[in-house]
C-alpha cells in the first residue's frame, strides 16, 4: 500500500491515460479501433523490452524472440490441435519464459556490446529453427488462419471493438504490473545495476540474480504481446522474430523514452501508426520514418517522454529561481 501511496500522482495519469482509451472506439471508425489494438500489442512489447534496456541497462537484441515463440506456440495449438485460449496462451508465455530462462544463462554474465551480440545471435538461431523447421512452422509461408479465441463470454472477438476491449485488458494490466514492478525495491535496485552494478556488487546485491531475473520476466512479458499478435494477425511467420522486428522495439523504446514505460509504449503508437497510416498514401514511407529517427536522435536523445520531463523540470527550477531571485 506504501508503493501506491508514494506513487499517487503517477497512477493518476496512468489511470486517466487508460480512462480516455476506454473509450475511444465509441469515438472513432473501426480502421482507427485495430489500428489502436496494434499499438496496444506492440505497446507491450516495448515495455517489455524496457525492463532490460530502461531500467537494467541491458541492450537485448534478440527480443523479438519471445514475442515470436509466444506467437507461435498460439499459432500450432490453435490451428492444428484446436486447442482454446487459455491453455494456448499460457503455453505461449510459460515457453517464452522458459527460453528467455535457458539464454538468461548464457548471456547475463556478459555486459555492453558483448551481451547485445550474444542475445542478438540467441535470437537468430531461433529465427533459423523457426525458417527451417518447416513441419512444424511452416517454414517461410509460416501458419496462417489463426483463428480468434473463443472465451466464456456473450461476446464475438470477431468484432473489432470486442477485440480492441480484449486487448486493452491486456495493456492496462501488463502497463500496471510492469509499473508497480519498476518501482518495488526490486525495480529500484535494476535501477541501481543501470547506473553502477560495481558499486550495487559492493552494497552486496547479487547484481547477476537481478539481472538474469529482469531478463526472464521481460521473455515472460514479450510472450504475452506474441500470443495476442497471433489472435490479431491469424497469421505468424519467422520476420515475427528477426532481427528487423527486434529493432523495430528498439527504435520503439528510444523514441519514446528509455526507463519510463509509457514513453515505449508511446513510441510503439507512433511507429505503428506511421507504418499504417503513411504508407497508404506514399511507397516511401520508410523514408519518413527515417526522418523521424534522425531527428529524434538529434534533438530528444533521451527520448519523447525523457525529453518532455526535463523541460518541465527546467521550467520549474527557472520559476523557482526567478521568485527566489525576487526575494
Amino acid at each position: 500500500m506504501k508503493i501506491l501511496r508514494d506513487l499517487g500522482p503517477k497512477l493518476y495519469w496512468i489511470l486517466l491515460a487508460l480512462g480516455i482509451l476506454l473509450v475511444l472506439p465509441l469515438l472513432f471508425p473501426a480502421y482507427w479501433v485495430t489500428l489502436v489494438t496494434q499499438m496496444f500489442i506492440f505497446g507491450m512489447l516495448a515495455m517489455s523490452l524496457d525492463i532490460l534496456l530502461g531500467y537494467t541497462g541491458l541492450p537485448a537484441f534478440g527480443h523479438a524472440a519471445f514475442f515470436g515463440l509466444g506467437a507461435y506456440a498460439v499459432g500450432v495449438l490453435s490451428t492444428r490441435y484446436a486447442v482454446g485460449f487459455w491453455l494456448s496462451g499460457l503455453t505461449g508465455i510459460v515457453l517464452s519464459v522458459a527460453v528467455a530462462a535457458i539464454f538468461g544463462l548464457i548471456c547475463v554474465h556478459s555486459a555492453g556490446v558483448y551481451f547485445l551480440m550474444i542475445t542478438m545471435a540467441l535470437g537468430m538461431c531461433l529465427w533459423g529453427l523457426a525458417f527451417r523447421w518447416v513441419g512444424m512452422t511452416g517454414g517461410d509461408n509460416g501458419i496462417s488462419g489463426i483463428p480468434r479465441p473463443q472465451i466464456a463470454l456473450p461476446v464475438d472477438l470477431n468484432d473489432p471493438i470486442a477485440f480492441y476491449y480484449f486487448t486493452f485488458l491486456a495493456f492496462a494490466l501488463v502497463l500496471l504490473a510492469l509499473f508497480l514492478l519498476v518501482n518495488s525495491p526490486f525495480g529500484q535496485t535494476l535501477r541501481g545495476i543501470r547506473e553502477s552494478e560495481s558499486r550495487m556488487r559492493v552494497l552486496g546485491y547479487n547484481t547477476w540474480l537481478h539481472k538474469y531475473l529482469s531478463y526472464v520476466i521481460a521473455g515472460g512479458f514479450a510472450g504475452i504481446s506474441g500470443v495476442y499478435w497471433a489472435y490479431y494477425n491469424a497469421f505468424v511467420s519467422p520476420s515475427d522474430l528477426d532481427i528487423i522486428a527486434t529493432m523495430e522495439a528498439f527504435f520503439m523504446t528510444i523514441l519514446g523514452g528509455p526507463g519510463t514505460l509509457v514513453g515505449p509504449a508511446l513510441g510503439a503508437g507512433i511507429i505503428v501508426f506511421l507504418k499504417n497510416f503513411i504508407s497508404a498514401y506514399t511507397q516511401r514511407w520508410l523514408i519518413i520514418l527515417g526522418l523521424v529517427y534522425v531527428v529524434i536522435i538529434l534533438y530528444a536523445p533521451q527520448g519523447l517522454v525523457n525529453f518532455l520531463i526535463d523541460r518541465m523540470k527546467n521550467k520549474r527550477l527557472t520559476a523557482e529561481s526567478a521568485e527566489n531571485a525576487k526575494h
